[in-house]
């Protein structure tokens, strides 16, 4: 026999207030329906009528198998829930599902609402029942819950006890401020169910103040709870909510959860979960975090030889789990404290075979460490090490040479009598025994100045003769620079990624103690690579 555990999504709303985040409706949108593809149950969509951008998207939210849910607050102290023009906000949003917040800590009754414990406990009764009435399924998300019951479970019992008997078809316990340890969640979650509300009918919502937010939410489930609340990334106010993009994998793929409870994610749905975790990176143009469990990039990274060698015996040897499973990816990671079964991996996965006998693989494994000692890194430049090991081994062809090059940076008037800066570089490359002369201006369409990386980049691939085809889909996407010593003795590590038209991406490695020197030799790579995959002959 096994339970069902529903999985209720607060990405667009309580994700939403974290410092730095604001959704426009159209993302909005497309995170609800990636999230409907998962197969979460509920997608709480924000609070109608709070601001215009939630009131938008519940005007237009798209057709999901999950439920839309509206978030709102219960009835205010001296009107009718029927008079409730906030309450009646929510409503009109026309959800199926309506989750209304609720003190549950009489201190935050006395203090934060300035009102006896029994005219909150006759609100919250109130409200529930009014949104049942409407034929809505009613959630009540009891605020503060824990602490709450620690000061007075008395009365903390008392006002989930009046949601549930007014008809909420979920009791959802919140540890607000996030501080209440593992051990303990579990326990008042037991105390809860023993007292008279189902486990099925109890949810938990955490936030991860003291990093304990998904152990909270796994305690409150071990001691019964049937509904998990979260949003993807660990987004929320503060330090964040409990992370859907860990909770999810560990009740599907790991016991007990796995052989006792179903959810509505099938394995299948399951494998998209790290392109979700990134889409979502995308929409709020941050940097994906490396080491985020089972999502990361780091995630099933190896760097250390005696683990890449084990991994190439049998994955289990450094893996809980199959990186696959999730959408994620095995990475052997070159560095300074790899081995050779780390280069062996390296080189299959770039499709370079190579016998172990073979010397070269000594000479390549030198020519990284002595390169990570002037401040280069492989680990996640992986066109640039191919690179490195295809010039090595004697496979890397000479398509063209640069000549010089010239980067200038120009301040003056623009036609609104503004100072502005205009970036302007200057290639010269020899292809086919030709020299070409390319010159190119960072300005957009816009008149802003893109800065002289981009100029550069521009004449680079400006006019690479009989290469020009191959290489006229390629972009730069993303360009990190990171001083590796302080100091007169300052040394600039560029780490570019560039993508093409075939959605392939990779990143290159520069160093000098000059940027535009090193972001120029990391430029030269991801052309230079995209020669080499695209079977460009010299």
């Amino acid at each position: 026999m096994t339970d069902r555990l529903y999985l209720y999504d607060t990405t667009l709303r309580d994700g939403q207030q974290t410092q730095g985040v604001q959704f426009s409706t159209a993302e909005k949108q497309a995170i609800a329906t990636a999230l409907d593809a998962l197969g979460v149950d509920y997608i709480e969509g924000g609070w109608p009528g709070a601001n215009p951008t939630d009131s938008a998207f519940f005007d237009a939210a798209p057709d999901t198998r999950a439920t839309i849910t509206a978030f709102g607050m219960t009835k205010r102290a001296g009107l009718s829930a029927e008079n409730d023009d906030v309450l009646a906000a929510v409503l009109n949003a026309g959800t199926r599902a309506v989750c209304l917040v609720g003190k549950t800590h009489d201190f935050h009754v006395a203090t934060a609402l300035g009102i006896g414990l029994a005219e909150n406990t006759d609100n919250i009764a109130r409200s529930v029942a009014h949104v049942v009435a409407q034929g809505r399924e009613a959630l009540f998300d009891a605020e503060h819950f824990f602490d709450g019951y620690r000061a007075n479970p008395d009365y903390a019992l008392e006002a989930v006890k009046a949601a549930y008997a007014a008809g909420a078809r979920w009791i959802v316990l919140c540890d607000t401020n996030g501080g209440t340890m593992p051990a303990e969640v579990g326990r008042i979650t037991a105390e809860v169910i023993a007292a008279g509300i189902p486990g099925d009918r109890i949810g938990i919502h955490t936030h991860n103040d003291t990093e304990n937010a998904v152990a909270c939410t796994l305690a409150a489930v071990d001691a019964g709870a049937r509904q998990v609340q979260g949003t993807l990334n660990g987004l929320g106010e503060r330090c964040g909510n409990a992370n859907l993009t860990a909770l999810i994998p560990i009740l599907l793929l790991k016991e007990p959860y796995a052989g006792t409870l179903t959810t509505g994610i099938s394995r299948d749905a399951l494998r998209g979960l790290t392109r979700i975790s990134r889409m979502l990176d995308e929409i709020l143009n941050r940097v994906p975090m490396k080491q985020a469990a089972f999502v990361g990039a780091s995630a099933f990274a190896h760097k250390a030889g005696l683990h890449a060698s084990a991994i190439a015996k049998d994955p289990t040897t450094y893996e809980h789990i199959d990186p696959a499973s999730v959408g994620n990816a095995r990475i052997i990671p070159m560095s300074n404290q790899a081995g050779q079964s780390n280069l062996r991996e390296r080189l299959e996965r770039a499709g370079l075979t190579v016998d172990p006998k073979d010397p070269t693989l000594g000479v390549i494994l030198e020519r990284i460490k002595a390169r990570e000692a002037e401040g280069y890194a492989y680990d996640t430049a992986q066109a640039s090490f191919e690179l490195l090991a295809r010039e090595a081994l004697g496979q890397l062809p000479t398509f063209f040479e640069v000549k010089r090059y010239r980067v200038t940076v120009e301040r003056r008037k623009n036609k609104y009598n503004r100072m502005v800066s205009l970036s302007e570089a200057v290639v010269v490359v020899k292809v086919d025994g030709e020299k070409k002369l390319s010159v190119s201006e960072s300005m957009d369409e816009t008149g802003s100045d893109r800065g002289p990386v981009n100029a550069l980049s521009k004449a680079l691939a400006k006019d690479l003769g009989r290469y020009q085809a191959v290489i006229d889909d390629m972009r730069l996407v993303d360009f990190k620079v990171r001083i590796t010593q302080g100091g007169t003795e300052a040394v600039t590590r560029v780490i570019i990624d560039s993508e093409d038209g075939e959605g392939r991406r990779w990143s290159t490695v520069g160093v000098s103690a000059n940027i535009v020197d090193a972001s120029f030799e990391a430029l030269l790579d991801a052309i230079r690579w995209k020669l080499v995959r695209d079977g460009a002959s010299a």
